[in-house]
């Protein structure tokens, strides 16, 4: 899943609009990849990302479980929390819209590991690891019902329309 704010289909969209409790009815940005010295731009990305899930989960939280640093690597061990109240919408690397799962109102809960390598005190690369499956099965994604098929394709059409 990729997010840019920059992206001049999605120029118009602001961080404002997503703070907490809001309800998006547009479509998210894609995340481009940026050259490996563009710290600034990977930096807002990170940040515009998690003003997205904030908006597509509401209550989402982390727990953290374990966190441990060896030299400049830190890894963190943690569930995630929330409820899909808002459409989820990836997009492909070439920023093509993906899919569109509508809001299910379903609770979720995964773990994650997340690892760091650390640059004078911050954040140079990131990877992690979640438990995607276990998440789209929670949240009635997967199997997809027929019903939820044709909710899909609905979305997948609305949205391909706000974006152009």
């Amino acid at each position: 899943m990729h997010c840019d704010p920059q992206h001049p289909q999605h120029g118009a969209w602001q961080p404002r609009r997503l703070r907490r409790g809001h309800r998006r009815r547009r479509v998210h940005p894609h995340t481009r990849r940026r050259p490996a010295g563009d710290a600034r731009q990977r930096a807002r990305a990170f940040y515009e990302l998690a003003l997205w899930l904030r908006a597509t989960f509401d209550g989402l939280s982390y727990e953290i479980h374990h966190a441990v640093a060896d030299g400049n690597l830190v890894t963190v061990n943690s569930t995630m929390t929330g409820r899909h109240t808002a459409p989820f919408t990836p997009y492909t690397v070439d920023g093509k819209l993906d899919a569109v799962f509508p809001p299910t109102g379903k609770p979720f809960a995964i773990t994650q590991s997340h690892w760091f390598r650390m640059e004078d005190g911050k954040i140079a690369e990131h990877w992690a690891n979640r438990d995607d499956l276990g998440m789209a099965k929670q949240l009635g994604w997967v199997p997809p019902t027929p019903a939820y098929l044709i909710r899909m394709a609905r979305a997948k059409r609305r949205a391909q329309r706000t974006i152009g």
